[in-house]
């Protein structure tokens, strides 16, 4: 096992001890990973306790993957150690059901909601303020207003700033444009979701969807940043149907419900890389390829590195899936969101290919 493991013994004596005590302060901050069954947890497993001799622990969980263990069954690692606690769920929540208002510290407190608690795990997991998050979510419905022809004033202030100058300031700082410019135009809305394989981003404009990959990637803050040089638009926290699609598809696949995808994709790249991306969507479900045969198969034998290139800028994991890629000997080979989620991936599909 190449991977790091925590090593500090005072470090570990205290997560074995986190770990038997099922203290969920420590969510997030290790994963549990028991040499004896080859599972990770989180700290709050429910699962019957291991001996201190056959646990090692990890600060992140794509070491312990790639330390070769799997995500316990019982307490689901990779979905429950990013997930939102309940109060920070309330409060992203307040915010969809109202996001023309301002959501003040002392409405958070009358539901029993720290603002404090809610700021600390959106810097975290957002890297941003809830203050940001609730601008782009009050910004982003101003601007689907404005597009659908409603006047700027009213929106200006039916979205709750005192003044039009103000309104116009932080429009312009978020989306890129001032109001009056904006009827054409268009902005990438973003969320974090979630999967068994850990937390993702999800992009998607009024086109479709732009943009699906794990929150770890490597090179992810590059793929955003080339995006919204393509498209001209900045990317804001929000949603559209194409999101609400793609997240139904997602949990219908992982649940072994579904073998194909069909939300719309808004994919800007050369013309020989939307042609890779199209024949990886031609792969079936349960099959792999190599890139032999992927570049056969697009007409140019010669071709194998253009297409493994083209392969590595897909920006969109698996609905476009480049993850049924592998070497010409069957071996897998490099995946953006590492090696052992390829693994899974693949595995997962020989199984509910076999099942149906």
């Amino acid at each position: 096992m190449n991977a790091m493991n925590v090593t500090d013994q005072d470090k570990v004596n205290t997560y074995y001890q986190a770990l038997l005590d099922r203290n969920s302060q420590f969510v997030g901050t290790f994963f549990a990973a028991v040499k004896t069954t080859s599972v990770f947890c989180i700290p709050t497993c429910r699962a019957r306790k291991p001996k201190f001799e056959n646990v090692e622990f990890y600060h992140a969980m794509k070491d312990a993957l790639n330390a070769g263990y799997r995500p316990c069954k019982v307490c689901r690692p990779t979905e429950n150690a990013h997930e939102a606690p309940i109060a920070v769920k309330s409060a992203m929540d307040m915010v969809r059901e109202h996001p023309k208002e301002k959501i003040r510290d002392d409405q958070l407190r009358r539901q029993g909601i720290s603002p404090e608690r809610v700021r600390r795990w959106f810097k975290n997991h957002y890297g941003m303020t809830f203050q940001a998050y609730q601008r782009m979510y009050r910004i982003n419905s101003a601007f689907q207003e404005i597009k659908g022809g409603s006047n700027i004033t009213d929106t200006a202030f039916d979205s709750g700033y005192a003044s039009l100058s103000g309104f116009n300031y932080m429009f312009k700082n978020v989306v890129g444009a001032a109001p009056s410019q904006s009827f054409h135009g268009s902005v990438i809305v973003m969320q974090r979701i979630t999967s068994p394989l850990g937390p993702m981003f999800i992009c998607a404009t009024d086109e479709g969807v732009c943009l699906l990959e794990f929150v770890d990637r490597r090179m992810l803050e590059t793929e955003i940043e080339d995006l919204q040089r393509r498209l001209k638009s900045k990317i804001i926290t929000g949603d559209n149907p194409h999101i609400q699609q793609a997240k139904k598809e997602l949990a219908e696949y992982f649940d072994g419900a579904r073998t194909e995808f069909h939300v719309t994709l808004h994919t800007p790249g050369s013309d020989f890389q939307r042609s890779v991306w199209q024949a990886l969507q031609g792969i079936p479900f349960g099959s792999t390829r190599s890139y032999q045969q992927q570049a056969e198969a697009l007409g140019k034998p010669s071709a194998v590195r253009a297409v493994a290139s083209a392969n590595g800028c897909n920006r969109v994991a698996i609905i476009i899936p480049c993850h049924r890629v592998i070497g010409k000997d069957g071996k897998l080979t490099g995946y953006g969101g590492g090696l052992e989620r390829k693994r899974w991936l693949l595995d997962h599909e020989q199984t509910h290919r076999r099942d149906s």
